[in-house]
């Protein structure tokens, strides 16, 4: 197997990962042998559990040479050791890097390997790497914030509803479980009290990974009834507000007049180690969002259906001539059974290495 090849595993593996990893980054680990073939693989385990190249080690038992990882070997004691010594260790002679680590905390592996005679090979498939599982990750280094996926479904004239407000089902079984992929890779899912209030919904991964996302309700002015979905014990949920409480430990209450304000709520979930979210909501939160300038990623997925009638599948986003329109730039078109998704991100916010920050990995 040569060098790509392998990056490309080891960013397969990541993939596997995501939702599982924060606030440490997904990271995936290939180790080869001196003849090139595979002797370990791994991806980096919930905090508190072993990074890639120490569970690609463990199975290659002493057999590896040269490994390839997505992320720079970090090269600190927090939870765990650091990696580029148990690398150095464990008879690593070659390390293939993807990304460097932008944090200053977590940064030097790859300098404390060459200072034990390991060579390094840097920015390997970068930005392919970079543009992948670690997207998130290297977009919360580099803003502070999570990054912002708005996710919804329509017909092709952009309706989310039928006049009478019948929506199930827009879209057909195989666009539906890719909406729970999408769900099992984030930390977070963000609905408006309007969503809860006209469908009612569980907001989980079905079936279930072991791995449920945070459920965020914004939620002003106490909405939401006590026997609503999101208020079950089938995973965490928050509810957002600007006053009223529905317990100490699902309550958080973001100043901002009438509304909640919405770059404090990402401030205040970054704080939380949520790394990734998806918005859920209907037209209204999406409009507020995009208003804000908030939304990283779209993806949308769009049957052959027209209904000529009934709620947009968007309000308000603060758009008032073509000139402000929110220029996206397409990155993925996948057709799932009759229907198409469509993956898109917001001119500017392509995912790439970013300068260093303070906050590590542990």
């Amino acid at each position: 197997m040569d060098i790509e090849q392998a990056m490309r595993r080891a960013v397969e593996l990541s993939r596997a990962v995501l939702g599982t990893t924060s606030p440490n980054p997904p990271v995936g680990a290939v180790l080869l042998d001196s003849a090139g073939e595979i002797v370990g693989e791994g991806a980096t385990q919930p905090p508190g559990g072993p990074h890639a190249e120490v569970v690609a080690l463990q199975q290659a038992a002493g057999r590896a040479r040269t490994a390839v990882v997505t992320l720079e070997p970090c090269n600190h004691t927090g939870r765990t050791g650091p990696c580029s010594q148990a690398l150095a260790a464990g008879g690593i002679t070659t390390v293939v890097v993807g990304c460097n680590e932008p944090t200053a905390l977590a940064g030097g592996g790859i300098q404390a390997l060459r200072e034990s005679r390991v060579e390094v090979l840097t920015g390997v498939l970068e930005q392919e790497v970079a543009a992948g599982p670690l997207s998130a990750w290297l977009h919360r280094q580099g803003t502070g914030l999570p990054l912002v996926t708005w996710k919804y479904a329509a017909t092709l004239d952009g309706r989310s509803a039928a006049v009478d407000g019948t929506s199930q089902w827009i879209t057909g079984p195989e666009a539906r479980a890719d909406v729970h992929l999408l769900r099992s890779e984030v930390d977070a899912i963000v609905v408006g009290v309007g969503t809860v209030l006209a469908d009612d919904p569980s907001l989980t991964v079905r079936p279930s990974p072991g791995h449920q996302p945070l459920r965020v309700v914004v939620d002003s002015h106490g909405r939401t009834p006590a026997t609503a979905k999101v208020l079950d014990d089938s995973a965490r949920t928050l509810m957002v507000t600007t006053g009223p409480s529905y317990g100490e430990e699902r309550t958080l209450v973001v100043a901002g007049g009438d509304r909640v304000d919405l770059p404090a709520l990402l401030k205040a979930l970054a704080d939380r180690d949520v790394v990734s979210l998806l918005l859920e909501g209907g037209p209204t939160l999406a409009g507020a969002f995009l208003r804000d300038g908030l939304v990283d990623r779209v993806v949308g997925y769009v049957a052959p259906a027209l209904l000529g009638a009934g709620p947009a599948v968007l309000e308000d986003a603060g758009v008032g001539t073509i000139d402000d329109a929110v220029r996206l730039h397409l990155t993925d078109v996948t057709r799932l059974g009759g229907d198409v998704r469509l993956t898109l991100r917001r001119n500017g916010t392509a995912a790439a290495p970013q300068a260093a920050k303070t906050q590590g990995r542990g």
